[in-house]
């Protein structure tokens, strides 16, 4: 394709459709086999990712997947593709049955969706050498590693074999906010390479090393002369919206995005030593007289979460230790049984200098208490030899939540009411991005990875607070006394 559409030959001359502006052409020259393009609004995300897929539709084999989350969505991109695809080959057909176009070799993209996480087993059976997901945050870590079995290649005896990769674009917020920022964002900076190696169990016996590459390529509507040409005041529109939406679509910021449950989150690295202005800190060693608290919300399939939580003489918390039952990928379980959550905590406890010695007060989920069915998780737990012990946390969704808005608040000499030590990662990683309930919408979406924030909800309701007082700001007036100074 070389980069651009064009029509067929007439003459001598070939009719350019569409070229790639430099940052589309470096997302589209990528050799990895994931790659996230985009971060920010009106960066040519759409025209990119439809310019990749028809990178390979000479090869008679050659299947293309492009996704959007729900059908409406796709509606946008579908006509796009019309545009495009029917001026770059005009012996393409379009069958608005399937959303699928066939182009004169055989070769064929689909459109498809993914609504909800089981809608992914509609592509069950089914292979694409090419996987494309428009807005990849709308997307759960489930629903998009799952097409990593749909991705190889169909066989070309008598032709050439094709490429099979993944591509992907993202504005960020949304649902997977946190799995993308962590697997794209978080590893290394833009434009570099990581590789993640994989240990294969071989049927036979011994193991295959295997690798697998993905990179980041940022973009923002500056990126896109093409659209500021035409509508210069779209950077005005983009610069009118809200802080947090701003920050997002016009400069690709991960940390303050569309939809955050608690945009008071500040993560300054460079703020970590002096400890004001940032909730993430440096360890510390705090005085053995400060009250000990530990959280516990339980998990099997989805990640168990403990956190332990130390409150100085002014109701500060700190949260200095967090153990993360999940097995590796966003919201998956560890898989284990509450006899070994109870062992690993009785370990951490015994070994950490922060821990060893304290009197512990644990609060946890409600529910592990429910002996209707047997003997509870909370008195498995409590069992020798381990005795972890736990008494029921008050699961006020909203009041929990707002305990943590409260909490967050920065007071006037930059210090919140929680800090947390930058050991804590999962807590780091997961709290922030949590996003709204789509239709509770001043509750937490609890189809996110919300164990860390579930087991914070328990403590803090055992220590609420008020919120702060809002600053008071002297009025000014003529006041030739100066009564209003300071």
């Amino acid at each position: 394709m070389k980069g651009c559409f064009e029509d067929m030959p007439t003459g001598k001359e070939r009719r350019v459709i569409w070229r790639p502006q430099p940052r589309q052409a470096a997302f589209m020259s990528r050799p990895e086999y994931e790659c996230l393009y985009g971060g920010a609004a009106g960066g040519g995300k759409s025209d990119a990712l439809l310019a990749e897929a028809l990178r390979q539709v000479h090869i008679p084999a050659y299947r293309g997947l492009l996704l959007r989350k729900t059908v409406p969505q796709l509606s946008e991109l579908i006509d796009r593709s019309r545009a495009l695809y029917a001026s770059a080959f005009p012996g393409a057909e379009y069958k608005a049955v399937s959303h699928t176009w066939e182009f004169p070799s055989g070769a064929k993209i689909s459109f498809g969706s993914m609504q909800h996480t089981q809608d992914r087993h509609n592509y069950q059976g089914r292979r694409f050498d090419f996987i494309g997901f428009d807005e990849l945050t709308h997307f759960t870590w489930e629903e998009y590693s799952y097409m990593f079995s749909r991705n190889r290649p169909g066989p070309s005896p008598d032709g050439p074999r094709t490429r099979v990769y993944i591509r992907a674009t993202a504005n960020p917020g949304g649902v997977g906010h946190g799995w993308v920022k962590a697997r794209f964002i978080d590893p290394a900076p833009p434009m570099t390479p990581v590789t993640e190696k994989l240990t294969l169990a071989l049927p036979e016996g011994g193991t295959r090393e295997l690798s697998r590459s993905r990179i980041f390529v940022p973009a923002t509507v500056f990126d896109n002369q093409a659209l500021l040409e035409a509508d210069p005041a779209y950077l005005a529109s983009l610069a009118m919206l809200p802080r947090a939406e701003r920050e997002a679509l016009l400069y690709g910021s991960w940390t303050s995005f569309s939809g955050q449950v608690f945009e008071e989150w500040r993560d300054l690295p460079e703020k970590y030593a002096e400890g004001t202005g940032t909730h993430v800190i440096d360890p510390f060693d705090p005085p053995r007289d400060w009250r000990c608290w530990r959280g516990f919300d339980f998990g099997y399939s989805r990640p168990y979460a403990v956190g332990w939580f130390l409150a100085d003489r002014e109701g500060r918390l700190y949260l200095v230790r967090e153990l993360y039952g999940w097995d590796g990928t966003p919201n998956g379980g560890a898989r284990e049984d509450p006899v070994t959550i109870a062992r690993r905590i009785r370990q951490e406890e015994d070994s950490d200098p922060l821990l060893r010695g304290r009197q512990i007060f644990g609060v946890a989920d409600p529910s592990i208490f429910d002996g209707s069915r047997g003997e509870s998780i909370a008195d498995r737990m409590a069992r020798p030899p381990y005795r972890v012990s736990f008494f029921p946390g008050r699961n006020a969704r909203l009041a929990g939540k707002m305990q943590l808005h409260y909490r967050l608040t920065m007071g006037a000499a930059g210090l919140p009411m929680l800090q947390v030590f930058r050991t804590c990662a999962n807590f780091i990683r997961t709290v922030p991005a949590l996003t709204y309930d789509p239709v509770r919408t001043e509750d937490v979406d609890t189809s996110m990875e919300d164990h860390m924030y579930d087991m914070c909800r328990y403590v803090l309701m055992e220590s609420p607070i008020s919120p702060a007082p809002p600053v008071s700001r002297v009025p000014r007036w003529p006041d030739p006394l100066n009564r209003n100074e300071g």
